[in-house]
C-alpha cells in the first residue's frame, strides 16, 4: 500500500492512523487512504485501541429513524467514521427519552471516543449535558447557543427558495406548516418563508401558519388546522420538512382537494419517498448527507488533535421539480 501511494511505510502508518503529531500534506493524507480503499485496507481497531486508549468508536444520537433526513446523516457519518477507521454507533432516542437522557446513557454505557448528537432538546439543557459528556461532540443539524461544534444546514435560504418558487408559479395566498415551536431550524424556515413574502410584496397572515413538526402525523393535523382556520383558503403551501409534507398530502386528499389543482405542495429535503408520492413531491434537495459526513469528519478532527473548533452551514442544493406544485386556477 505504502508502495502504491508513494510513500514509505512510516508515512503510510501515521496516515492511516490519523497521528495528529507529525504533520503531513492533506494531499499525501488523501493519497494513502485512497490505496488504502482501493486494496481493501482494513485496520486493526482492537490493536489500535490497545495502543492509544482509545475504543475508535463515535456514538450518533438521533430522534427518528424512520425519517430520511436522518438516515441519510446517518449514512453520511458512517462513511466518513469507516474512512478514517472509527465504527459508528447508533442511538435513538426514544418518545419518552430526551436526547440528554441518550447522552448520559450513552457516555455512561459505551467508551466512544466522541459523539455526534442531533436532538430536539433546547438548547438550555444541550449545551451542559455535552460538556458533562467529558468527550468531543458535534451538533447536527442545528446551531445552539453554548455549543461550539455545530454543522447544519442553511434551511433560511432553503425555505426562501421553496416559496420563492411558489410565487413564480403565481400563489399569492400560501400556508406555512412549520417544524417545532421554538426551534432554531423552524425560526429559520419561518424567516425564509415571511423574507419571500415580503421580497414580493405579499403580506404575512398568522392563520396561515401550524406547528407541524416532522413527522407525517403532525403534517396532517397541522394541515387540517390550516383548513380550519384560514378563509379564503390557501393555494399552495409549503411544509418544512418531507414526511410532515406526505402528511399534508394524506389531510388534503381526505378533504377531496386535488393536489396541485387546488393546492400546491412544496417542502424541504428530498428522497425516494419525494418520487413515489402521489403526485411525487417537489422539493428543495438539502446536503443531508454530507452534512454527516462533514460533521463525523470534524468529530475526528476533533479526537486527533487536528482541530479545535467545528462549525459549518452548508447551502441547500437545487431545487427538484415534480408534480405537487402548479399555477392556480384563476
Amino acid at each position: 500500500m505504502a508502495r502504491r501511494a508513494g510513500v514509505d511505510t512510516s508515512t503510510a502508518s501515521r496516515a492511516l492512523a490519523g497521528d495528529a503529531r507529525h504533520r503531513m500534506s492533506e494531499a499525501t493524507r488523501a493519497r494513502v487512504l485512497s490505496a488504502a480503499r482501493k486494496l481493501g485496507y482494513r485496520p486493526n481497531l482492537l490493536a489500535r485501541a490497545l495502543r492509544t486508549a482509545r475504543s475508535n468508536s463515535l456514538g450518533i444520537v438521533v430522534p427518528q429513524l424512520d425519517n430520511p433526513v436522518y438516515a441519510q446523516m446517518i449514512s453520511g457519518a458512517e462513511a466518513a467514521a469507516r474512512e478514517r477507521g472509527y465504527a459508528l454507533l447508533i442511538v435513538h432516542v426514544g418518545e419518552a427519552e430526551s436526547g440528554v437522557t441518550a447522552i448520559e446513557r450513552l457516555t455512561r454505557t459505551n467508551h466512544v471516543d466522541g459523539l455526534l448528537v442531533s436532538s430536539f432538546d433546547h438548547e438550555s439543557v444541550l449545551a451542559p449535558a455535552l460538556r458533562h459528556a467529558k468527550v468531543p461532540s458535534v451538533v447536527l443539524n442545528r446551531r445552539a447557543a453554548g455549543v461550539a461544534n455545530c454543522v447544519s444546514l442553511d434551511t433560511r435560504r432553503a425555505a426562501r427558495k421553496a416559496v420563492a418558487h411558489l410565487l413564480e408559479l403565481g400563489h399569492r395566498r400560501i400556508a406555512h406548516l412549520t417544524g417545532r415551536p421554538g426551534g432554531a431550524g423552524t425560526r429559520d424556515r419561518i424567516a425564509g418563508y415571511r423574507g419571500a413574502l415580503e421580497s414580493a410584496g405579499v403580506g404575512f397572515d398568522p392563520r396561515l401558519v401550524a406547528a407541524a413538526g416532522f413527522s407525517a402525523e403532525g403534517g396532517e393535523r397541522a394541515m387540517r388546522a390550516v383548513l380550519r382556520s384560514a378563509r379564503p383558503r390557501p393555494t399552495a403551501v409549503f411544509v418544512a420538512t418531507l414526511l410532515a409534507a406526505a402528511g399534508a398530502l394524506k389531510a388534503l386528499r381526505a378533504a377531496r382537494i386535488a393536489v396541485p389543482g387546488d393546492i400546491s405542495i412544496v417542502t424541504l429535503h428530498d428522497s425516494i419517498i419525494a418520487e413515489v408520492l402521489d403526485p411525487p413531491m417537489t422539493t428543495v434537495r438539502l446536503p443531508t448527507r454530507r452534512m454527516g459526513y462533514e460533521a463525523a469528519r470534524g468529530l475526528v478532527d476533533l479526537i486527533e488533535g487536528r482541530a479545535r473548533r467545528v462549525a459549518r452551514v452548508l447551502a441547500p442544493l437545487e431545487l427538484v421539480v415534480r408534480g405537487s406544485a402548479a399555477p392556480p386556477h384563476a
